[in-house]
């Protein structure tokens, strides 16, 4: 074995470059497709060749296999000088280059770059080149070891270039063109010209008396014209092979340029290969036919100095850098990669919360509140009339005017600001707030004096007293307004619209959460639509439960809508286990620190916290950033959930994503991109995960009620995050799918947000049966 003495045992990571046809299935396992070169081994096609590289060796560890044209690619980038194709032209051809990621149908990678290793000598194998191939070529074929394959390595590669020469000249001599009169049998013996004599023919200055000894050697005595026409013989095919190697490499340069989308190129190309590192002209020709074929594109050829093995040297470095690398951030994101089993625990410690919430007895055990809405039944088509409708849920406070008619629904509104200052400052205050907000409406639309019924979106946690009278619990969403908790929020309405002298005109007849409100909304268009889901700056669920199993409230007939507050999921420690020390760091910093647990594992508001905290960490173990941290990186809310939403983007280059976080002051390079990404796609995936398996807890539930053996349902849905993520609701829709299999979901979007849903709300409950106030039992 060559090693240095003391090397010698010492078990030392292998790179292996193999030169020859291979179906990659990782970088440490490749099957040979088939021999070429004039190998014939036998019983290694189809076989893995590091396996039995591996049985020979068994002291190295072969950490990475690649060909040739890889290596030659890798010897030939520097920091300052990448090199993103290599090409090969000696006794074979190949090349390979990096390719987008997202059009490999047959990587499981879907993001950034790969390697692709073209085997482009196998081209014309279908017939693609017959037009091309001459009689010469031909005849080589039919004496090689393989005639009918790899085609386009024949025409280019040096162990054919002779062959064709020699049957050139066969032919030349039979039809008197050359040695006329002379004994030519030396001429039928294969192998008797080399490429390395072809291409010493055809040098300018000794070529001439190259081929007079060559020719008289084979004791052809040839003339001076003999001689001159050989030579250009010998240049003719030698500028064809370096003419078809350009254009080859013409085809992929302008691919990579269109499937970047870029209108220019500059790239870097290696070159091994005898053929080009010996023959000056070769290089020329091929420089003059890309720049005619591919002008959108500046090449640099770069001849390997070294050859392809430091490649594979570079390589198995890069591999073992990539996989301390890869433990490391396993060891940080493993956690957040919740499996099967994990989601299947989720849903059911969900289930039985939601037993517990429900159950008189036992419902101060359970982080679920489960609050009866008082609302009995979702919208049929009857109601009519015209409404008004508040939206309270965020920093944005909305007031609508809704009609709703036998043909269609019509709204107006106005989004109306709420200051930071009054969202933390007093209950008076936010209340005399919506007032004016409400007020100044109804004089835009020229509704002053007018007390219509009114609806109220109230997307905060609320101990629901009857259609019209609900006690908040505790604020959420960054809302903090004193002397509000514990209070009815109409009698605070009321008592706001007094202050304005306006009360008369105020007729609030229902109290609704968003999530109630949405699934009205969505009720209204379709009957199956009993769950409302809100995935945005907060997430909450209300679901449509039977009577009789609701212990908190006296009756056992029909069905209520039950507001589950499910954000509060957790609170208690049932998921604790699940919590990352991420989510812990997120939490600590925030108002309610130990409350909403499950919405901070979910929510817009906390997703982008979550991320920027991993980053931090893996800047700090020198896998993001080579180490260094960016003081911008330890601003809280740096990252919006619109960051996620924008590097996960399908289509989105790694370029771009470099470009938006160098945006953000962090010198990312490639690679810190590919990072950032993949960490925004665990986060945004684990959210869409978790949400799922609540979500099949609560159709599970209903459906056991119910007592169906299959299900059939539709989830209203409302929130950015659902709707504006590019994948949070098809890895939600999937993993509910696997996780409820007996229940049939459709999820709706609501178009039109909550507020229209509470204007419905006051339609059906105008019709009459539901019952104003409730009694807990």
């Amino acid at each position: 074995m060559f090693t240095s003495e003391q090397k010698k045992f010492t078990r030392l990571p292998l790179g292996f470059v193999f030169p020859f046809s291979c179906r990659q299935m990782a970088l440490d396992k490749a099957e040979l497709i088939s021999w070429s070169k004039g190998f014939q081994c036998s019983n290694v096609e189809g076989k893995d060749v590091v396996q039995l590289l591996q049985a020979a060796i068994s002291r190295q560890e072969v950490v990475a296999l690649m060909n040739n044209t890889v290596g030659a690619m890798m010897t030939c980038s520097t920091p300052q000088k990448p090199c993103e194709i290599a090409l090969v032209v000696g006794s074979g051809t190949n090349c390979c280059f990096m390719a987008e990621s997202r059009l490999l149908e047959l990587a499981d990678v879907t993001s950034g770059r790969m390697c692709v290793n073209s085997e482009w000598g196998c081209l014309g194998d279908d017939g693609a080149l017959d037009n091309v191939l001459t009689p010469y070529d031909h005849r080589v074929d039919q004496e090689s070891s393989n005639p009918g394959e790899r085609r386009f390595e024949k025409l280019v590669g040096s162990v054919y270039l002779g062959e064709i020469v020699r049957h050139a000249i066969i032919t030349l001599a039979s039809e008197q063109a050359l040695f006329v009169g002379k004994n030519t049998s030396a001429l039928a013996n294969r192998g008797m010209l080399t490429a390395q004599q072809v291409l010493g023919i055809m040098d300018n200055e000794n070529g001439m008396a190259k081929a007079q000894d060559l020719l008289e050697s084979l004791g052809l005595q040839p003339s001076e014209q003999d001689c001159c026409r050989v030579q250009q013989l010998c240049r003719a095919v030698v500028s064809r092979a370096a003419a078809l190697s350009a254009t080859g490499l013409a085809a992929v340069l302008s691919h990579m340029c269109y499937s970047r989308q870029q209108e220019q190129l500059m790239v870097n190309v290696g070159v091994d290969g005898g053929l080009y590192l010996t023959s000056t002209r070769f290089g020329e020709i091929m420089r003059s036919v890309v720049g005619l074929l591919a002008p959108e594109c500046t090449v640099n050829l770069v001849p390997t100095t070294d050859g392809n093995g430091l490649g594979a040297a570079i390589v198995t470095a890069v591999a073992l850098r990539l996989a301390a690398q890869q433990k490391k951030m396993q060891q940080l994101l493993g956690p957040l990669q919740l499996s099967h089993t994990d989601l299947q625990r989720v849903q059911a410690l969900m289930m039985q919360e939601m037993e517990r919430g429900l159950d008189k007895e036992r419902n101060a055990e359970s982080s679920l509140r489960m609050l009866p809405t008082y609302v009995c039944h979702t919208p049929d088509g009857t109601e009519r009339g015209e409404f008004l409708a508040l939206d309270l849920g965020g920093t944005n406070f909305r007031v609508l005017a809704v009609n709703v008619s036998q043909e269609n629904i019509d709204m107006s509104s106005k989004i109306y600001a709420i200051p930071t200052a009054i969202m933390q400052g007093t209950g008076e205050a936010l209340f005399d707030h919506i007032m004016d907000c409400i007020i100044d409406f109804q004089h835009e639309k020229q509704m002053r004096g007018q007390a219509l019924p009114l609806g109220f979106t109230f997307s905060f946690p609320c101990q629901q007293l009857g259609l019209d009278k609900a006690v908040l619990l505790n604020w959420t969403k960054g809302f903090n307004a004193s002397d509000c908790e514990g209070r009815d929020v109409v009698q605070l309405l009321r008592d706001a619209a007094q202050r304005k002298r306006v009360g008369k005109a105020l007729k609030v007849v229902a109290v609704v959460n968003d999530t109630v409100g949405t699934m009205m909304a969505c009720g209204y268009h379709d009957p199956k639509c009993e769950i409302g889901l809100i995935v945005g700056t907060g997430t909450n669920t209300c679901y449509m439960e039977e009577m009789a199993k609701v212990g908190t409230v006296e009756g056992d007939q029909g069905r209520m809508c039950i507001n589950m507050e499910w954000g509060a999921f957790g609170d208690n420690g049932c998921i604790d286990s699940y919590f990352t020390n991420f989510d812990r760091q997120v939490d600590e910093k925030t108002i309610n620190v130990g409350k909403q647990r499950f919405e901070k594992l979910i929510s817009g508001m906390y997703l982008g916290e979550i991320v920027r905290h991993i980053l931090l960490a893996l800047v700090e173990e020198e896998v993001l950033l080579r180490g260094k941290s960016s003081q911008k990186l330890k601003n809280r809310n740096l990252l919006q959930t619109k960051f996620l939403s924008t590097i996960e983007a399908p289509g989105l280059s790694l370029l771009q994503v470099q470009a938006i976080l160098r945006d953000l002051d962090l010198d990312a390079n490639y690679e810190d991109s590919v990072l950032v990404r993949e960490v925004c796609q665990i986060v945004s995936r684990r959210a869409a995960h978790l949400c799922a398996a609540g979500m099949a807890a609560v159709v599970e539930k209903m459906r056991e009620s119910r007592g169906l053996e299959q299900f059939t349902v539709t989830v209203g849905v409302d929130g950015t995050l659902y709707k504006m993520h590019p994948y949070f609701s098809q890895n939600l829709h999937k993993m509910l799918k696997d996780l409820a299999p007996r229940c049939n979901v459709t999820f709706m979007q609501s178009e039109d947000g909550s507020g229209k849903g509470a204007a419905l709300v006051a339609a059906v409950s105008s019709l009459g049966g539901w019952r104003r106030e409730g009694s807990a039992s």
